[in-house]
């Protein structure tokens, strides 16, 4: 039987960024089946009393330095978005619309989202730029900010947020296989050892 990886993130973690773009290679490898799970930084920090590391400016700028050297090791590019700590709450509703739906508009959305982040380094807490980036992935923007305001995605994120919480999630990304955790990106080698047991 196939091994679930679950993935929460929030696409305003810039940790999750790089995450997004191994975990798909990684489920390949080992035959795991990945599974997105959308949730609200702000609000597993605000739970738990936990903060960004760009809240301590010392550990911000190391963090900084940090992701670099794993974004070039992944061989894959991570701009600073000069807005960054962007306001998510639309985005993620948009990823916890996304995760319900068929996996190539669902991977698609998602693509917008992160890329349009930490490539691009736009500001997607402005709806109209929100808006231009999902029509330029060639999506219809008016049916996904519809989607968007949905109460039912609406209170999945926020289910899923609480869901987090409860299960010990301080932070993101944050990875489940079965019932054991793995916080950061940084821990992938654990997590794909685990899918492979």
């Amino acid at each position: 039987m196939s091994r679930e990886l679950e993935f929460f993130f929030d696409v305003g973690s810039p940790a999750s960024y790089l995450a997004w773009t191994q975990a798909p290679g990684l489920c390949r490898r080992t035959g795991a089946t990945l599974r997105y799970r959308p949730m609200l930084l702000g609000g597993v920090f605000k739970a738990t009393g936990n903060a960004s590391p760009a809240a301590v400016p010392a550990k911000g700028r190391y963090s900084g330095r940090d992701m670099q050297r794993f974004a070039h090791r992944y061989g894959v590019t991570l701009n600073q978005n000069p807005h960054f700590p962007v306001n998510t709450l639309m985005a993620m509703r948009l990823a916890a619309a996304a995760a319900a739906v068929d996996s190539d508009q669902r991977d698609t959305v998602l693509a917008a989202l992160f890329e349009g982040l930490w490539l691009q380094e736009r500001d997607l807490s402005d709806l109209d730029v929100l808006g231009r980036t999902l029509a330029e992935a060639g999506l219809d923007s008016a049916h996904w900010a519809t989607l968007a305001q949905d109460q039912a995605v609406k209170d999945r994120l926020k289910a899923t947020t609480e869901e987090a919480v409860e299960r010990g999630v301080f932070g993101a990304p944050t990875f489940f296989v079965g019932e054991e955790m793995f916080f950061g990106q940084d821990r992938l080698d654990f997590v794909e050892e685990a899918l492979q047991t």
